[in-house]
């Protein structure tokens, strides 16, 4: 199985999401979350390859385009990695996919579970987000990750010393859904 990791957003360039109070970007932790994700993977036998890019669908060709270097691998499943931003009440986990009742769905739902019975994080279910370009560019079965709250101080401290916990859940989710496809 060939899983694409994309942790959303550029270090350096596009910070993503910030929580000013504790000193970080969305883009520092994804990056940090998907290495491990990548790991724990690549552990578990899945082929694996990880861009994080200022270019999702060619708007910037100094960086690698993120969708076309997935379908053009080509992945098996897509998966961006994001923190979520709103007002600091705001907490939880959701996954955002193309359409719902889709194999991407089924992917959603495993990594969601995994990571609401491994974290203790609010379910906010899963979504569809047709309009996002990772989503509807992709050819594969793809979702986003909306982690936690990064604007939410206990999801933010999650987020920040719990990331080896995280990146297990998410891999743990993804394996899920292949042992569930039986590949």
């Amino acid at each position: 199985m060939r899983v694409f990791i994309n942790p959303g957003h550029h270090p350096g360039l596009d910070p993503g999401a910030v929580n000013r109070d504790y000193g970080v970007t969305e883009a520092d932790i994804v990056r940090d979350v998907g290495v491990l994700v990548a790991e724990y993977l690549t552990a578990a036998g899945c082929e694996v390859k990880a861009v994080q890019s200022n270019n999702l669908c060619g708007e910037d060709a100094a960086y690698t385009n993120v969708c076309l270097t997935a379908n053009s691998w080509p992945s098996d499943i897509f998966v961006s990695l994001h923190c979520n931003a709103a007002t600091p009440a705001a907490r939880g986990t959701e996954v955002l996919v193309y359409s719902r009742w889709t194999q991407a769905d089924t992917l959603a739902s495993c990594i969601l579970h995994q990571i609401v019975d491994s974290m203790g994080t609010l379910s906010r279910g899963v979504k569809a987000r047709p309009n996002l370009v990772v989503l509807n560019s992709t050819h594969m079965p793809a979702v986003l990750v909306e982690m936690g709250f990064i604007s939410n101080a206990d999801d933010c401290r999650m987020l920040v010393e719990q990331q080896d916990e995280l990146a297990r859940a998410i891999a743990r989710g993804i394996t899920d859904y292949i042992q569930e496809r039986g590949e």
